[in-house]
């Protein structure tokens, strides 16, 4: 089962390396070439982060992309909800239209609420918590207060 798409991964990166360069505006082809994501991609990625309102846009010499908002306020719910539409673990008929097995399917009910508890974690997650993350794998200091 897959979760997270190639859309949603590439852009969480692109925005944990912004959120570590807060002050920068960064080029795309910069984020594409360290982090390892194909340029054109990643473009895409980047016009839709600024369409939301995630990251700003700057075009000229000194221009790239940074973060509009603070790293804390960006959940990976959100940036999943961008990219790939609500959490949901399933594709049954109860999605898509009436199921004739509504009032007697087991499953639905569990399938739902369990939805909900992986959507309300994917919300506690944030872009500054995945950096703080990474910062400790590299063996880096936090920059952020841990929650």
């Amino acid at each position: 089962m897959q979760l997270l798409t190639k859309h949603t991964d590439y852009a969480l990166r692109a925005l944990i390396m912004l959120a570590d360069h807060p002050d920068t505006f960064l080029s795309a082809r910069r984020i594409a070439d360290e982090q390892e994501i194909p340029y054109q991609f990643l473009r895409g990625l980047l016009q839709e982060l600024a369409r939301d309102g995630m990251i700003l846009s700057r075009e000229g010499a000194y221009g790239g992309v940074k973060l509009n908002r603070d790293p804390e306020s960006i959940s990976v719910r959100e940036v999943i909800e961008l990219f790939q539409g609500r959490v949901e673990l399933s594709e049954c008929m109860f999605r898509k239209q009436l199921c004739s097995n509504r009032s007697k399917c087991v499953l639905r009910h569990q399938i739902l609420r369990i939805e909900g508890i992986v959507s309300r974690e994917f919300d506690r997650v944030t872009i500054a918590s995945l950096l703080d993350d990474l910062h400790l794998v590299n063996g880096q200091p936090q920059k952020t207060i841990p929650v």
